[in-house]
């Protein structure tokens, strides 16, 4: 018994003195899995599943995409935070388990801030205001002057409690001055339905589902939610440059790993990730998405990013008394 044990022991000895640097040599020597933290079909869960396709060269080796939805995102979140740091298992996040959630869930089983080893911020996908064609404004300024005029006598449809279109909502009253009811729904899909039937004046929706009704004629377009113009609508200008600066309620993506994630493993799927999304296919997804490709992709940037916005949506929604538990 102790000739088989010492061997064994000696083995486990030189696994265990493995050099990191060597580790992330041979790294990865299995499938990668891509949390997505939503149900499929949605635009995180389709840019992921592109991405997925386009990492398997850098990599050498498949990705698989796994959807752990529910909560706002924090299931599959907490799911990623609490799994081994090996870079076998990442998340693909937004803003809401990055950056807002923490804020509005009290018991929350992770810290955007510190459970994760940011990989890579990959970008952003601008919201848009849209109201129903009844509706007296073509700009913001006639929207906010009709809203003044009629308090309580618009509405904004969202996503649900706590969602960024109900949260953008909330900041445009406070920029604005204006007092506009909040509508919750359970989906993107009943809120957009209701706008279009007319049961509701306005919303804050990403571009990319708003895009086809405002083609149509169905749903018009008064201004960009976001810091800077849209290539798929470069003539309409963002509610900054219509009276209210500095007002940006976008949805960033960023990819992240497990806390304490070896550096040599982070660096090394920043440059996969960095090398899929120079793939001239994904340029195309992400301009037909609408999705603008963020400057600072590096680890530290998406770490600095979440650490910016993290206090900017805590105030915001302590301001308005937003819980969702």
């Amino acid at each position: 018994m102790k000739r088989l044990f010492t061997p064994l022991l000696l083995a486990l000895a030189a696994i265990a003195a493995v050099p990191p640097a060597l580790a992330a040599d041979a790294y990865p020597s299995r499938p990668v899995t891509l949390v997505v933290p939503f149900p499929p079909g949605g635009p995180t869960d389709a840019l992921a599943r592109r991405l997925a396709e386009k990492l398997k060269q850098p990599l050498g080796q498949t990705v698989i995409v796994e959807n752990r939805a529910g909560a706002g995102g924090n299931i599959g979140s907490e799911y990623v935070a609490a799994a081994k740091p090996d870079g076998y298992t990442l998340l693909f996040g937004t803003s809401g388990p990055l950056a807002i959630n923490v804020s509005l869930y009290k018991n929350q089983g992770y810290n955007p801030e510190t459970s994760f080893a940011p990989i890579i911020r990959i970008g952003h996908l601008p919201n848009i205001l849209v109201v129903n064609p009844s509706i007296p404004a073509n700009n913001a300024q006639e929207l906010i002057a009709y809203a003044r005029k009629n308090p309580d006598k618009l509405s904004y449809a969202s996503s649900g409690n706590g969602a960024s279109s109900h949260l953008a909502g909330i900041l445009f009253n406070q920029m604005a001055g204006t007092r506009i009811m909040h509508i919750p729904y359970k989906g993107t899909g009943p809120a957009l339905n209701d706008l279009l039937g007319g049961q509701v004046s306005m919303s804050f929706t990403d571009i990319l589902t708003a895009l086809p009704y405002i083609k149509a004629g169905k749903l018009r377009a008064i201004g960009l939610a976001s810091a800077q113009r849209s290539d798929a609508l470069p003539d309409l200008p963002t509610l900054s440059e219509q009276g209210l600066p500095g007002y940006d309620v976008s949805v960033f993506f960023g990819i992240v790993a497990p806390k304490a994630t070896p550096p040599e493993i982070v660096a090394k799927l920043n440059q996969a990730f960095q090398a899929a999304l120079s793939d001239p296919a994904i340029e195309q997804t992400l301009h037909n998405q609408g999705i603008v490709r963020a400057q600072d992709q590096t680890p530290q940037g998406l770490s600095s990013f979440i650490t910016t916005e993290v206090p900017k949506w805590r105030t915001l929604i302590k301001s308005a008394n937003v819980s969702i538990d």
